[in-house]
């Protein structure tokens, strides 16, 4: 439907037009109705134009999280010995081939294989895949010149062992006592020592817990949420300062709910755990976990309040105009104003997604690059 200008236009919008859409009447203050009697007309809100653009729209949820590092470790001492001389503090990083902590003057060094140790390891051995995952950190130690991978404890195995020990002034003996390395999947970040310096250890006991080093964002998302995301959707992090984002990959959701203290889940007795990053008392929740594509990003932040945004739907390729740009129309429907010369015209137009701003619009005539009328900033 075309408006004409003039009066004639304005007597047939009138006709057609109920009041601007909610969220547009909000943001430019338009009042269709008229004043009360005996006051002055209010000044007509000003208007300007937009284009009608063809973009991709995505709309988003937000949920609180906090950034810590991936996995959850336990180191266990197999050394007798008097006294623990020499332990890690909280915070410190371990890396293939450097000290964990110390028995007696003697250093345990930190190994990477997924088998934690069980047996000491010598020529004659039954073969096994912890001997293999030996042979491949001497390998990348540098020891293992002419040393190839097997199950089996072989004379280049015992000599790549010599080589290794002779370089950490340890006893040249060409075995491996049970105790002597510790295995973990890659580099520890030490979160907390059980001993105290001097006290006496024993086989079997932690000694220390670590993670990763990886960091990731571990968030709490509602329950009535869970199904917008899955492993493997990307997100965005907005870090602690509120203004830097960077990119993240989800790489696990829990199938777990969990309850925070303060409502005991199935109106049960029994109290509900603490609250998760971001999650409300007595909000039932899972547990995300993502991966940030740029790790650096976090710093050195642990434990610190970031914003994940989760896309909850996407539109490629459509027409969209400024939320402000709708029209109600009096029969129901939103129409909007498409600038023609001087005046403009009403087309009616069916809504789609709505992101941040924009809204996804489609309707007879309506063609990316037009301009629409919409209320000034």
């Amino acid at each position: 439907m075309t408006a004409e200008a003039g009066p004639a236009r304005s007597r047939r919008r009138a006709g057609l037009v109920a009041a601007p859409v909610a969220l547009a009447a909000v943001a430019a203050g338009i009042v269709l109705a008229g004043p009360p009697r005996g006051h002055p007309a209010a000044r007509p809100a000003a208007t300007g134009s937009a284009p009608v653009v063809r973009t991709d729209l995505a709309s988003t949820i937000q949920v609180t999280g906090a950034l810590g590092y991936a996995g959850g470790y336990a180191v266990v001492n197999q050394l007798p010995g008097t006294a623990y001389t020499a332990l890690p503090a909280p915070g410190a990083v371990v890396r293939r081939g450097q000290d964990l902590y110390e028995v007696d003057g003697a250093p345990v060094t930190l190994f990477y294989g997924a088998r934690p140790e069980w047996r000491a390891l010598y020529a004659g051995v039954p073969a096994g895949p912890d001997v293999a995952q030996l042979d491949r950190n001497l390998i990348a130690l540098g020891y293992g010149d002419g040393l190839i991978v097997s199950g089996y404890f072989t004379a280049a195995t015992a000599y790549a062992v010599e080589r290794w020990q002779a370089a950490r002034g340890l006893p040249v003996t060409g075995t491996v006592p049970l105790g002597q390395v510790g295995y973990a999947p890659g580099p520890l970040r030490v979160t907390a020592v059980t001993p105290a310096l001097g006290a006496p250890p024993q086989p079997g006991a932690s000694v220390l817990t670590a993670t990763s080093t990886t960091p990731v964002v571990l968030a709490a998302v509602p329950v009535s949420q869970e199904y917008l995301v899955r492993g493997g959707d990307e997100v965005t992090v907005t870090l602690p300062d509120g203004a830097t984002t960077t990119p993240g990959v989800v790489t696990a959701v829990s199938s777990v709910a969990s309850a925070a203290a303060g409502s005991p889940p199935d109106g049960g007795q029994a109290p509900a755990q603490a609250p998760a990053p971001g999650q409300a008392p007595g909000q039932a929740t899972v547990q995300l976990t993502v991966r940030l594509v740029r790790p650096a990003a976090a710093g050195r932040l642990d434990q610190a309040p970031v914003t994940v945004s989760i896309v909850a739907a996407r539109a490629r390729g459509v027409l969209a105009v400024p939320v402000s740009a709708l029209v109600a129309l009096a029969g129901g429907g939103y129409a909007v104003e498409v600038v023609h010369g001087s005046g403009g015209r009403l087309v009616a137009v069916r809504t789609g997604l709505f992101s941040q701003t924009l809204v996804q619009v489609s309707g007879p005539g309506l063609a990316a690059g037009q301009r629409v009328q919409r209320p000034t900033p």
